[in-house]
């Protein structure tokens, strides 16, 4: 019998789902995606269950993203398509959590990333705390943002969407909760009161009355430079635009966009400046999901990246093409333009 990795049960009227594999920071697979998925499906139906909270083991964070390697080996041993199974049940679950008819309660504390953005961040109540984490680092492994990350990146202020899908940086709580990824702040030693106190009434009562006021945002205090460069039309421009600001920040993130997969960074822009213009979270999903099986099929800055983050470890990528300057510039509409074999929604 395979291990159980989430914890499902049920605490007077809560639901209460725990992503229970601490040592590999509560990363999903697919066995997990099914057990979060049947228990939400199972609970959907109970009137006995009016709230679910979800939230993860350890103290390090509620999940560092998807079972990568999985998806390396498919690639590398000549099943491309085979990916197509892992994100297609990862994406309803996406949209079944955003779309779910009781309020969910998603405690992302600590370190919540890629997948991890997937369950927290279309939650009817996102909480972050002092020690939360949030970031879309796909880029970092020659990806693009994919569990929705593009609507949500699309849609906070600014270019702020840009600037996190393409550099990877990370959120603290303040930011999480001014881009759009998150709702409140809720200290992490009132956490488990909190819990306590979702079954006993509305829950967003229960959050409010636990939550604290963060402190400002550092990403707001950076608009100017992020939303000038950002809004250049290609990555080659934007790095361009961070050349010429005055902000020592400004520099260092062109230095980081410049060691990232150009072809990664080229799907992200136009991922995320697509996701403005669709209708809803479903369609941002579908069009994430036809990229990913363009990375899976024909990009190989995706297997690349996978490979000197978590497989070799040397962290030294070989990117194709190797520098912004050598993008195709027609490499984002591709990615944008493929269709898979099979559909993501029916």
């Amino acid at each position: 019998m395979a291990e159980t990795r989430v914890l499902a049960r049920t605490e007077g009227a809560l639901g209460h789902l725990t992503l229970d594999r601490p040592e590999a920071l509560n990363a999903l697979d697919l066995g997990m995606i099914r057990d979060l998925t049947a228990a939400l499906e199972r609970w959907r139906d109970d009137p006995g269950v009016h709230v679910v909270l979800l939230d993860g083991a350890g103290d390090r964070g509620l999940c560092a993203g998807g079972d990568v390697r999985g998806l390396y080996e498919q690639i590398v041993a000549g099943r491309p398509e085979d990916t197509g199974v892992f994100f297609r049940e990862e994406y309803a679950l996406n949209a079944l959590i955003a779309e779910y008819p009781m309020p969910i309660v998603a405690i992302a504390d600590g370190i919540t990333m890629g997948g991890g953005i997937g369950l927290a961040g279309h939650a009817a109540i996102r909480v972050v705390t002092e020690r939360s984490r949030l970031a879309m680092p796909e880029t970092r492994i020659g990806f693009a943002p994919d569990v929705g990350g593009t609507w949500l990146l699309a849609h906070a202020p600014g270019r702020l969407g840009e600037y996190l899908g393409l550099t990877g940086a990370s959120m603290n709580a303040a930011d999480a909760i001014h881009t759009g990824f998150a709702d409140h702040l809720v200290p992490s030693d009132r956490l488990a009161e909190l819990a306590a106190s979702l079954s006993g009434g509305d829950p967003a009562d229960a959050v409010r009355a636990a939550a604290q006021v963060p402190q400002a945002s550092a990403l707001d205090a950076a608009r100017a430079w992020i939303d000038d460069a950002f809004a250049a039309g290609t990555v080659a421009e934007i790095v361009q635009r961070l050349r010429r600001r005055p902000e020592a920040e400004a520099s260092a993130t062109a230095d980081t966009l410049e060691s990232l997969s150009p072809t990664g960074l080229a799907a992200t822009l136009a991922a995320v400046r697509r996701a403005r213009e669709l209708p809803d979270l479903r369609a941002a999903l579908a069009q994430e999901y036809a990229v990913v099986l363009w990375f899976a099929t024909s990009a190989p800055d995706l297997v690349e990246g996978i490979r000197a983050q978590l497989v070799d470890k040397d962290r030294s990528p070989r990117w194709n093409p190797a520098t912004i300057a050598d993008l195709d510039p027609g490499t984002g509409a591709a990615a944008l333009a493929y269709r898979p074999r099979t559909p993501l929604w029916g």
